[in-house]
C-alpha cells in the first residue's frame, strides 16, 4: 500500500484525499491518500518521519510550500525556479519537488471562463507560493502586464524580481495594498485574481468593467465570487484549479494518466 498526503496548516478542510483516493479506486490501485497536518515548527521533523516510513510523496499547502524547499533532495520544472513546491515525489531513495500550481490554474482559466492571457493586463492579490505560480504562468502564457499587491509589500516586489528574470516581455509594477490603488489596478486590469486565503480584499468589485474576468483560488465560494458575479462579472473559484494541479500531481507519482472524470466528480461531490 503505497501513501500520500497533503502536507498544510491548519488545514481545517482539505478536498484532495477525496480526489485522488477516488482516482486510486478507478485504477484499482493500491494507494491510500491522507490529510497531514502539520505546524510549521513541527514541518523538519514530519518530513523525516515520513521518508523513513517510505511514504511516495504527497503535496504541500499553506504554510509550507517554500519552507519545504531547503528539506527536499532537488528541484524540477517550474519548482526550481519558483523556490516553490506542491507536489512532492519519491525518486528512489530521493525526494523531490515539483509546481503544479501554474499549470492547474491556467488549464481551468482557459477551460472555465476562455480567457486568452496573451496582450492583457491582470492584477494579483497575494505573493506567496501559489501567486509566484500563477505570476510566472500568466507571463509564460504572453501576459503584458501584471499588478502585484500584498500586506507585505517586500514580498510583492519579489514576484516582481522573479518576473523580471523569467519574463523580461510581461511588464510588472506592485500596487499598495489599498483599496484605492487595488482597485484602480483592477480597473485597468482584464483579469483579477485572489491568491491569498483572505475572505475580505481591498477592492471594490462596484467599480470593475464588467468585462472583468474575476478568479478566485480559494475552492470554497468566496465574497469575492459573489460579488463579482452580482456585478456582472465572470467569476471562478479555485475547484478547477485543485482538479488540474492535482491531476498532475498524479501523474508525477504514478507515470499514469489522471482519471480527469472521475477526480472532478469526486471533488464536486466532496465541495457540496
Amino acid at each position: 500500500m503505497k501513501l500520500y498526503g497533503i502536507l498544510g496548516y491548519p488545514l481545517t478542510r482539505t478536498l484532495s484525499p477525496a480526489m485522488h483516493n477516488a482516482a486510486f479506486r478507478a485504477l484499482r490501485m493500491e494507494a491510500v491518500y491522507v490529510p497531514w497536518k502539520v505546524a510549521p515548527a513541527q514541518l523538519r521533523a514530519t518530513i523525516a518521519g515520513l521518508r523513513a516510513a517510505g511514504a511516495a510523496g504527497g503535496n504541500v499547502t499553506i504554510p509550507h510550500k517554500e519552507a519545504v524547499v531547503s528539506l527536499l533532495d532537488g528541484l524540477a520544472g517550474e519548482a526550481e525556479l519558483l523556490r516553490t513546491v506542491n507536489t512532492i515525489v519519491r525518486r528512489g531513495t530521493r525526494w523531490i519537488g515539483y509546481n503544479t500550481d501554474g499549470e492547474g490554474f491556467l488549464h481551468a482559466l482557459r477551460e472555465e471562463t476562455r480567457f486568452d492571457p496573451r496582450g492583457k493586463t491582470a492584477c494579483l492579490l497575494g505573493a506567496g507560493g501559489a501567486a509566484k505560480a500563477v505570476a510566472c504562468a500568466l507571463a509564460k502564457a504572453g501576459l503584458a502586464k501584471l499588478y502585484v499587491a500584498n500586506r507585505t509589500p517586500s514580498r510583492a516586489q519579489r514576484v516582481a524580481a522573479l518576473l523580471a528574470r523569467r519574463a523580461r516581455r510581461t511588464i510588472v509594477r506592485v500596487a499598495a495594498w489599498r483599496a484605492a490603488a487595488v482597485t484602480e489596478a483592477a480597473r485597468e486590469s482584464h483579469l483579477v485574481i485572489n491568491a491569498t486565503p483572505l475572505t475580505r480584499l481591498p477592492l471594490d468589485v462596484e467599480r470593475l468593467d464588467r468585462d472583468t474576468v474575476v478568479y478566485d483560488l480559494i475552492y470554497q465560494p468566496t465574497r469575492l465570487v459573489r460579488e463579482a458575479r452580482r456585478h456582472g462579472c465572470l467569476a471562478s473559484n479555485g475547484l478547477g484549479m485543485l482538479l488540474y494541479q492535482g491531476a498532475s500531481a498524479f501523474e508525477l507519482w504514478t507515470g499514469r494518466p489522471a482519471p480527469i472524470q472521475v477526480m472532478s466528480k469526486a471533488l464536486r461531490k466532496a465541495a457540496r
